[in-house]
């Protein structure tokens, strides 16, 4: 489990910079690929909700859904924000939810920040109803590890994207804005993929979409790696 204070010290952050429409990644790839993913879904629990934005989205379009997060101030936003979704303060190794209750279960960028994370996946297998999705959302495992970026060699006159060590679980934190340090830990995917395989939770879906236009026309550094995904989406069914 990460530390909730530093959740806390810094929601004002996130709230500010990736929600309520202020950060183009979500508004343009990550909201919609939920959509795509859960659109027909009618219960839905979306673990690590934050202020709401996933569970609102999925509200609007019809479906029952709770969000759970650890952080106060993130609830209390959600709350002012509105919509339909039901909030509670809860964490994910520990989901105040009765077995097989939900058709589908999101987790949108959070298993990252949540060390160990196999309770996590033992507690949305418990929760979900047989063939009920989980759809878990990801910096990509590979090309997002600590260390990996885009390398613009002068000496050798060569571009290329640096992968950081894959193999090698890295618990720790990472800066991810000044001022800002939040748990990252870093794992292989076969990690989750084995996790999720031994408690019935077989893939039927992935995706490693490319970086969308609002994201590059800000993040002048990442133009050049236009094809090098951020982000990877793994769409899970429980038998």
């Amino acid at each position: 489990m990460s530390d909730p204070s530093l959740w806390e010290q810094h929601a004002g952050w996130w709230q500010r910079e990736f929600t309520d429409g202020a950060d183009p990644e979500y508004e343009e790839q990550i909201l919609p690929l939920i959509d795509h993913h859960l659109g027909d879904a009618r219960r839905i629990l979306d673990v690590g909700c934050g202020e709401g934005q996933v569970s609102r989205r999925l509200a609007a379009r019809g479906a029952a859904v709770v969000g759970l997060d650890p952080t106060v101030a993130q609830l209390a936003v959600a709350r002012e924000r509105g919509g339909s979704p039901h909030y509670a303060r809860a964490v994910a190794e520990r989901l105040p939810c009765r077995s097989a209750a939900f058709d589908a279960v999101v987790m949108c960028l959070v298993i990252e920040h949540i060390h160990p994370f196999e309770p996590v996946i033992a507690e949305i297998a418990r929760v979900l109803a047989p063939r009920g999705r989980f759809l878990l959302l990801l910096n990509h495992p590979l090309l997002q590890t600590t260390g990996s970026g885009w390398i613009d060699d002068q000496i050798l006159e060569e571009q290329y994207w640096r992968v950081g060590p894959y193999l090698v679980d890295d618990p720790g934190t990472e800066e991810v804005a000044p001022g800002v340090e939040l748990p990252f830990m870093h794992r292989p995917l076969s990690r989750y993929v084995h996790a999720m395989g031994e408690l019935g939770l077989l893939i039927d879906d992935m995706d490693e979409p490319a970086p969308p236009p609002g994201f590059l026309a800000i993040a002048t550094e990442y133009r050049d790696a236009a094809a090098i995904p951020r982000l990877m989406l793994i769409r899970a069914r429980r038998v």
